[in-house]
């Protein structure tokens, strides 16, 4: 009886039907309480260029791209209207717009601006989450019976633009992913609020695409099966969209119908890094490829050790001259060892290179990053190692990173007319250097003679060759 009163009087409050609180899903009353606000920069890492060069203003401009096998990065929306879209390869992009200005990028750069704008987010709101180099979700959740949310979005959008002077959207909804669309559909330089009596006109009519998470092979399948808008999509039983796209269909069937319970998670600082190489022209040179994978750990690593991290996963994706692209990863102890690591790489690239075809990329990617330091005497040679990359680290700290590197990324030795290498000789080499000596003496002595007989005056057809 207690339990049912209590009901009764939540009922009451909210002031709605019983019929209507029942037949209500839990997580869409949850929903209607939330304002999410999704901020987004405008073409970032263009705006970060055109704020340098105010030239650019108005221009077809491209980030990336450059040479016959980059890949687009940013492009400016005069650029988009020819269809440039990042990942574009950049030859395509050409062919699109010949007249685009094509600019190698800074990322430090683009990484400062981002760190900026995050400072000046935290220093304003209760709760938010990086979610990318240029996007932010801000929970005001609560904060609206002191002032609009509405209203405080905007002021902050615009102290981020009189500040960096760059633009920047935004979307303020009831959830993480009505909130991205509704940025999505105010750019460039707008903001939106899609409120929860708003949220079936303005999804319904809209394109499926617009939906974060539905990438190419997703578009087209549901294309196929004649489902282009939102509200087609939301129309298919759930089990359906499970039996045709398994977990992510379910996922998919509930942002098309405004359910995203996915909470805002406190800004962390980044649990993975990684690097990789895309070749002028497509190899599968074995010792060349795993040479230059020994070279990416080896400057991953040196990373780690300098900011005091350890990995527990290691990534090795390849692809290959057709553009398909396989990753394979493995969970290993907390390490920042070269040796170890070097070695799980190499083997998961035996791994994932199975087809024995032309390769045009190689990556390598540590994740599950932590806080710490290695720890020595879990192997004979762990300790010796360390103090190894100890002393390596602090000549790379002193001299640049490539000061000193592993001995198989670098120029094969030379090798003489059987195939041999020719070994290091201290011994013949100071004898080279003592006949170069001798010689350059014997000519600065020939040159010396020479003048003398230019000044006295003396001529003739000896020669002191």
């Amino acid at each position: 009886m207690f339990w049912e009163l209590i009901f009764l009087c939540l009922v009451l409050a909210k002031n709605i039907s019983i019929f209507e609180f029942i037949h209500t899903p839990y997580n869409t009353r949850m929903d209607k309480e939330r304002q999410i606000i999704h901020m987004d920069q405008d073409a970032f890492f263009v705006s970060v260029e055109i704020r340098k060069n105010p030239k650019l203003t108005g221009k077809p401009v491209i980030i990336g791209g450059g040479g016959d096998r980059g890949v687009v990065a940013s492009c400016s929306y005069e650029a988009r209207k020819y269809g440039i879209h990042s990942a574009m390869p950049g030859r395509t992009a050409k062919l699109l717009c010949p007249q685009a200005i094509f600019l190698k990028g800074d990322m430090e750069e683009y990484s400062r601006a981002s760190h900026e704008i995050t400072e000046i987010i935290a220093d304003k709101v209760p709760l938010f989450e990086k979610a990318s180099i240029d996007e932010h979700y801000i929970d005001m959740t609560g904060m609206d019976r002191f002032f609009g949310c509405m209203k405080f979005a905007s002021e902050l959008r615009q102290k981020i633009m009189k500040e960096m002077k760059l633009p920047i959207s935004f979307g303020l909804s009831i959830n993480k992913t009505v909130a991205k669309i509704a940025t999505n559909e105010s750019k460039p330089g707008g903001e939106r609020q899609v409120t929860f009596p708003e949220l079936r006109p303005f999804l319904d009519p809209l394109a499926i695409h617009k939906i974060p998470g539905i990438g190419h092979a997703t578009y087209k399948k549901l294309s196929e099966m004649g489902v282009r808008e939102i509200l087609t999509l939301t129309q298919i039983p759930q089990q359906l969209m499970f039996k045709i796209l398994g977990q992510h269909g379910l996922s998919l069937w509930q942002k098309a119908n405004g359910i995203d319970l996915s909470p805002v998670v406190p800004y962390r600082e980044r649990k993975s890094i990684g690097t990789q190489a895309t070749f002028e022209s497509d190899t599968m040179d074995m010792p060349k490829l795993k040479a230059i994978i020994t070279g990416m750990v080896s400057g991953l690593t040196f990373q780690l050790r300098n900011q005091q991290k350890l990995t527990a996963c290691i990534t090795v994706t390849v692809r290959y001259t057709n553009f398909e692209t396989v990753t394979q990863q493995e969970r290993i102890p907390y390490t920042s060892l070269d040796s170890f690591l070097i070695s799980k790489a190499h083997s998961l690239f035996e791994k994932v290179y199975s087809k024995r075809m032309l390769l045009r990329l190689v990556g390598v990617k540590l994740s599950h990053l932590v806080s710490g330091y290695e720890q020595i005497g879990l192997y004979n040679i762990a300790e010796e190692e360390y103090s190894l990359c100890q002393a390596m680290d602090k000549v790379r700290n002193s001299y640049g990173a490539e000061a000193v590197v592993k001995a198989c990324i670098v120029t094969q030795p030379p090798r003489d007319e059987k195939g041999k290498i020719i070994k290091y000789n201290p011994r013949k080499k100071k004898i080279v250097i003592e006949n170069q000596r001798e010689e350059e003496a014997e000519v600065r002595k020939r040159s010396k003679i020479r003048s003398f007989m230019r000044e006295k005056g003396i001529t003739g057809t000896k020669s002191y060759e």
